[in-house]
């Protein structure tokens, strides 16, 4: 994975949570202060959760599993398709149709209704008047926009990703009625127990959406091409090849607890420096 460092997610807007009076109670733990009405997210408490995600996702693709993005809100949808088309992942950026995954079968069906109607030359369009012919056009426009990010999904997924998890509540209920690990991008309004791995972060915030979904693709890629990397190379021996891992070279007392107080001081001198002018049309409503 490429490694998401303090600044990176800093830079970003990653630690800007919803005004005092939207939060969660439940959020408290990853909450470091409140600055001008706002609540400043630990990104500490990110980058470790962060991890786990992609331990989780590592060990899944590792045993030939499947990730599912959900990104319906605006903001998430162009990102969300795109990092799903470059790990070669399914996604979800229309609205969620109800069903999807605990009646699976019927999306099914509507599938291979799709692929039907996408076919040339089928036999479905003969003997059809002018007006038929729109209709079924129109049917396969609409099931082409619904079905576009699972129309080659032949099973339900291993692990879904979801971007805000409290605006895609109904995939998350679905997804935990049949016990699938769910990876989900948490604001402060948020309760982060409704998932089982929970990334505290500014879900608003079209760059932190993007870095944190981008480091999830990558690290997809990466387990990807390190098993294809060690069936394609043989060594002399005819066996596989594994990449030697270095030791990490030690650091000095110094340097480590330099590195330490470098995050937090960031923090504070962000909090307190920039105003935290986020979500103005949450405060409006």
């Amino acid at each position: 994975m490429s490694e998401i460092k303090f600044e990176d997610l800093l830079a970003t807007g990653a630690h800007f949570g919803h005004v005092t009076r939207k939060w969660h109670p439940s959020f408290k733990p990853y909450i470091l202060m409140e600055k001008n009405g706002v609540y400043i997210i630990n990104l500490q408490e990110t980058i470790k959760c962060l991890e786990k995600a992609c331990e989780l996702i590592r060990s899944t693709v590792k045993r030939n599993g499947e990730v599912l993005f959900v990104g319906t809100k605006k903001a998430a949808r162009d990102i969300v398709q795109e990092e799903a088309d470059r790990c070669g992942m399914f996604y979800v950026v229309e609205r969620w149709l109800g069903g999807t995954l605990t009646n699976f079968s019927t999306i099914r069906k509507s599938i291979k209704r799709l692929q039907l109607l996408e076919k040339e030359g089928s036999s479905i369009y003969e003997n059809m008047t002018k007006k038929e012919v729109q209709m079924l056009n129109r049917e396969r426009i609409k099931l082409a926009d619904q079905h576009r990010g699972i129309k080659d999904m032949k099973r339900l997924p291993d692990v879904i990703v979801v971007v805000d998890g409290k605006y895609e509540t109904t995939a998350i209920q679905e997804a935990k009625r049949l016990e699938i690990p769910i990876v989900a991008l948490v604001d402060s309004n948020t309760d982060p127990n409704i998932v089982p791995y929970p990334i505290p972060g500014n879900d608003d915030s079209i760059r932190t959406i993007h870095l944190i979904v981008g480091a999830i693709a990558d690290e997809i890629i990466a387990v990807r091409e390190g098993v294809n990397a060690s069936l394609d190379e043989p060594s002399a021996n005819g066996e596989t090849k594994s990449e030697e891992v270095k030791p990490a070279e030690p650091k000095t007392k110094a340097a480590s607890e330099e590195s330490s107080l470098e995050p937090k001081a960031s923090a504070e001198e962000s909090a307190i420096e920039e105003p935290a002018e986020k979500k103005e049309n949450s405060e409006d409503s």
